[in-house]
């Protein structure tokens, strides 16, 4: 899952850097690894019967479509467009990454290692002995 985030911010950062009239290219290579990347993810997340899944596949689904609407404008000529969606989805990663994904992946691992029993520590609340 790291390597795809970063492969993702790679190519993000690479769009934002590009120039106009190579934008189009690059947003195109942004929906490809999109795609890859959710495919991935909404397949572990139904293999796994991931609790949060309807909301994660629905954001990745969501995300999906934006790219495809900002693709025709950028088509049209709008770059403008393809620039805001480029900074939207500069700022949506971190807390898509932060809470989703890594909710994702923490129940991955701890379905992988089902068999494994949770430790729990009690913390002694009763110091004073009574007599």
């Amino acid at each position: 899952m790291d390597d795809i985030h970063h492969e993702f911010e790679s190519l993000l950062q690479q769009a934002q850097d590009s120039p106009d009239e190579e934008l189009l290219s690059h947003i195109l290579a942004v929906q490809e690894h999109l795609q890859m990347h959710f495919d991935t993810e909404d397949k572990w997340m139904l293999e796994t019967d991931f609790p949060a899944k309807d909301c994660h596949l629905q954001e990745h689904a969501d995300v999906l479509k934006s790219a495809q609407e900002v693709v025709k404008h950028i088509q049209e000529g709008n770059m403008g467009v393809g620039r805001s969606f480029l900074s939207a989805l500069e700022n949506w990663f971190p807390a898509h990454a932060n809470y989703l994904d890594s909710a994702l992946a923490h129940w991955m691992f701890s379905r992988r290692i089902k068999k494994a029993k949770p430790v729990v520590f009690h913390k002694n609340l009763n110091t004073h002995s009574v007599v």
